[in-house]
Parts: structure tokens; sequence; C-alpha cells
């Protein structure tokens, strides 16, 4: 029963989310809830390996290939998005498993594994910052604007359409959480996790279990920085790419609840919000004001509420185990016959 009142809440809920945009049409509240869906894919997916205690700094990094790689094969070869975003991906792959096989191989965990990704994702963004020529360094870059075709283009003037697509890319991460989660994988990262060796000594490939979740973690946000790229129609170095992106996927996801499917939306949510209210109520006197306030939420929820905000309150809401008193167990057991 508890698994059918699961599956109809979540059919509710995505029946109401489909129906939104078609009863509520304001276009600023509209974008609004297209940049949550597409921030939420990103935070799923960097949380795809952050519950494993996979600390990455380098996500930035991925979504920045995915978004610079999409729009600079259209822009120079013409290439549709609908080839570009792939062969983003598979960039984004090719280097997480560049950086990632040794650093698994060799043991590089813990602190200095998060200063290998941190060191990924400074050298990207410089790489896009210093290849100004092609890449508009710090100015930006504009994907060139389709005249026919939006389609093959990738590119819709209508909001309801962007709503649409960001649902669905939202959905897929949501369902690839879920899949993972009752994989025979989840058990071998957590025993992993937990003691490497031990992990090892029952017979899992410890290089090749990080390696995989890895690898989809880092596509699936090189999927996140094209369809952003191909939304905002411009995209800088800051925005998709660098150290700070990383910082607010680990900040969203652990806020929200890192072990949870739903959490880094809830992160995605808070991060959104406060970005726009800064920038609405203090303009351009508010850069990096996010960065800030983002600081000091993450040691605070660290330090106060580990779970996240979803995760703690489901733990609340979970039905409370009594434990029997010591003459109840005895009870128990003189009423059980044979024992």
């Amino acid at each position: 029963m508890m698994g059918q009142g699961r599956l109809a809440a979540w059919g509710i809920g995505l029946a109401v989310l489909v129906a939104l945009p078609f009863v509520y049409r304001d276009p600023y509240h509209l974008h609004i809830l297209v940049l949550i869906l597409i921030w939420s894919f990103a935070y799923t997916s960097w949380s795809m390996m952050g519950r494993f205690g996979l600390v990455s700094l380098g996500h930035g990094g991925f979504m920045g290939i995915g978004a610079y790689v999409t729009a600079l094969l259209w822009n120079h070869l013409g290439w549709s998005p609908w080839i570009g975003i792939p062969i983003g991906m598979v960039a984004a792959g090719a280097l997480a498993l560049i950086v990632g096989y040794p650093c698994f191989r060799f043991r590089i965990t813990g602190h200095y594994f998060v200063l290998v990704t941190l060191a990924l994702s400074g050298i990207v963004l410089q790489v896009i910052t210093a290849t100004r020529d092609y890449t508009g360094g710090s100015l930006g870059y504009t994907p060139n604007r389709a005249s026919t075709n939006k389609l093959l283009a990738l590119q819709f003037d209508d909001k309801i359409t962007w709503y649409l697509i960001a649902l669905g890319v939202w959905l897929f991460g949501i369902v690839v959480w879920h899949w993972v989660d009752r994989s025979m994988a989840r058990y071998a990262l957590e025993a992993i996790s937990e003691d490497e060796d031990a992990a090892a000594a029952a017979g899992v490939d410890v290089t090749a279990e990080k390696l995989k979740i890895t690898l989809l973690s880092a596509v699936m946000t090189a999927l996140a920085g094209a369809v952003y790229c191909q939304y905002q129609m411009f995209i800088t170095p800051d925005t998709v790419s660098g150290i700070a992106v990383s910082l607010q996927m680990v900040f969203a996801a652990i806020v929200g609840g890192l072990f949870v499917s739903l959490g880094p939306t809830v992160g995605a949510v808070i991060t959104i919000l406060l970005a726009e209210t800064l920038r609405i109520g203090f303009g351009t006197k508010a850069v990096g004001w996010d960065n800030l306030v983002y600081g000091v939420l993450l040691v605070l929820f660290i330090i106060f509420l580990p779970k996240g905000i979803l995760g703690s309150v489901l733990d609340r809401l979970k039905p409370q185990r009594k434990v029997p008193r010591a003459h109840e167990q005895e009870a128990v057991q003189i009423a059980r016959p044979g024992t």
C-alpha cells in the first residue's frame, strides 16, 4: 500500500507540473521555474557522486564543457545541438575518466581528491577564458540565432516549450537517481565509502565502481550545461564553469538533502530564489553575495542539519519504532512457546 501511495503521489505531482504552464502563463515566473528545473538536474547529477562520499569540485568544469562544446560546434561548424550535445557529453565523460582513473587507481581519496577536482574546475575555466578568440573569454558567448528550423537548432522563444523540456530533463535525472539507488552498484559504492579495503576483499572492483558513477555524474552535468546554454542563449565562464559553480552544486545538494532524490531540487529552489532576491533587491551591489551566503549556510547546515532540509523533514515524518522496555521483552519471551 505504501508503494502504491507513493506512486499515486508522484503521478499527481507530475500531472500538476505538466499542467502548470498551461494554467499559469506569467513569463517571469515560468523563467524562474525553468532555471530551477535545469539547475535541479545539475545538482542531482552532482549528488550521484556526493552521496557516496566522492566530493567533487570539478563539476563546474563538466558543465562548462557541455555548454561551450555545444555552442562552438553550432557557431563554427553549423552542427545542430542534437549532435553537439552528445559530443559535449562524451568530451566531459572522457575528461572524467582521464582524471578519475589515476585518482581511483592510486587511492587518491578524501581531501586530496577534492583538491584534484578543484584544480580540474579551475583549469577548464582558465582554458575557456584564455581562448577568447573562439569562446569570447570573460565577455561571454552567444550561440547564433537560427532564422529557420528552430527545432533543428534547439532554439525556442516560447517559455512553455522550454518549461516542458526542462521538466523532462529534470524527470530524467530523478529516474536515474532512483535507478542507481535501487541497483547493486549502490551497495558496492556504500561499502567503498565505508571501507575500501573491506569492499575490495569482498570482491568489489573499487576502481571500476568509482569510475562508473563518476562517468555517469559527469555526463549528466554536461547535459545540464548544454540545456542551460540553449535556453539562456548566452553563457560566460563564471555562470557555467569554474569553482563557484561547483561550490554552488555542493551547497544545493547538501542543504536540500544529499540522500533524498528531491533534495537537490529543494536546494535549487533555495539557490535560484536567493540569487533572484539579491539581484532584484540590491542589483549590481550584490554581485558575489550569493556565494558568501552559500558558504555561511553550508557551514550551518553541516553542523546543525547534516541531512539537509528534505532529509530532516522526512526523518521526522517517519513513524518512530517503539523500543520495548525490559519487562515487556520478558513478557514477549514468555508468551512465545518453545522459548
